[in-house]
């Protein structure tokens, strides 16, 4: 008896409970696309409107060092490249923390105008030539 009076009442709720799940699923997914090409619009603004700058600092009076920064923001990371320049250059190459707290490559000697162009060359697809610029930092002489 029991059987005959809930068995239907059961199958009519879990068929009912079955398209609300579909409908529900459904709904999740269209969120999760519209979130996925949210983030990917916001990473391609980030990329366009970030810069990778190449300073060329004056240690000594004689020396320079090129430090680099903005690569994370490309998606490079920093200690392949750093170590890929050390090689290239045939300089000592390595990833400092700067006063702001992001990371930085720093290149002994004045190979900004080099770096440049092995950036373009190596990621001509990450990196647009525009979003690259090279400035020129002195340090400021002591008073003495």
């Amino acid at each position: 008896m029991y059987q005959l009076l809930y068995s239907e009442a059961l199958s009519s709720n879990l068929s009912s409970l079955s398209v609300s799940v579909r409908e529900r699923s459904a709904k999740d997914a269209a969120k999760k696309e519209a979130k996925a090409a949210l983030a990917e619009a916001r990473d391609a603004e980030r990329k366009a409107a970030s810069k990778v700058q190449i300073k060329r600092v004056e240690r000594n009076r004689r020396k320079h060092v090129s430090v680099i920064t903005g690569l994370e923001v490309y998606g490079l990371e920093n200690k392949k490249v750093a170590k890929e320049l050390g090689k290239k250059f045939a300089t000592g190459s390595s990833v400092t923390k700067s006063a702001a707290g992001t990371e930085e490559i720093t290149v002994q000697g004045d190979v900004s105008d080099d770096v440049k162009d092995w950036l373009l060359e190596m990621y001509e697809k990450e990196i647009p030539e525009a979003n690259i610029e090279i400035v020129e930092d002195k340090k400021k002489k002591g008073g003495g």
